[in-house]
């Protein structure tokens, strides 16, 4: 069974991109995604498309104890704040989390809109210096006096530790349609990206 929990997320990788829902995935309910210890801190990403014309992209992301001093957690609004910058410029206002649930944000667009992000499902594996986790969020965009968009996005993320403190990865995505429309589905678009993080390097001290 352990061998089996194991190889879940590499073998959802190696079926890219012929995915489909329902996929291999426990509710999340309103627990965070934990990374490893070696995730804390403040980096700078480099996210390449793979599959796409698209420039790379630079950004920021954190990630440090969550409540009461547990385990390692993103800073999901600093994080999707930081990503979206980076795709959608000032078309985004800002993004907040939800306080009675971490798997829960609203970001603010342009044009009087709303994103709510919801993560309802998640796995993760976490072995030596190696972290898969694949989410599905419920996406609806409210627009001011419109029915709102529905939609479902898996995101597959696989890190791993390297000897120069960096961590490299590799994330997969899915977006599939509203699960009115049927629990079987498959993507309507996907997405590939090789991501690099470095750490930042603290500010010198100027005062010595």
């Amino acid at each position: 069974m352990l061998t089996l929990l194991l190889t879940l997320l590499p073998g959802r990788a190696a079926s890219w991109p012929d995915w489909q829902l329902p996929a291999p995935l426990p509710k999340a309910g309103t627990s965070d995604l934990v990374y490893p210890s070696w995730f804390a801190g403040s980096w700078q990403v480099n996210s390449h498309d793979s599959d796409g014309p698209e420039s790379d992209l630079t950004y920021p992301v954190r990630f440090g104890p969550g409540p009461d001093q547990g385990p390692v957690v993103g800073d999901r609004a600093f994080n999707a704040a930081a990503v979206g910058h980076a795709l959608l410029g000032p078309a985004l206002l800002g993004v907040s989390n939800d306080p009675a649930n971490p798997n829960r944000q609203l970001a603010r667009l342009q044009g009087d809109r709303l994103l709510e992000s919801t993560v309802v499902a998640r796995r993760s594996e976490n072995a030596a210096d190696q972290l898969w986790s694949d989410e599905l969020a419920l996406q609806i965009v409210h627009d001011a006096g419109g029915t709102p968009r529905v939609s479902q996005v898996e995101t597959l993320s696989h890190y791993q530790r390297d000897s120069d403190g960096s961590i490299s990865g590799e994330q997969w995505q899915a977006t599939y349609p509203s699960p009115a429309e049927g629990l079987r589905a498959r993507p309507r678009r996907t997405a590939h990206w090789l991501l690099r993080l470095q750490p930042e390097m603290p500010e010198p001290d100027r005062t010595s």
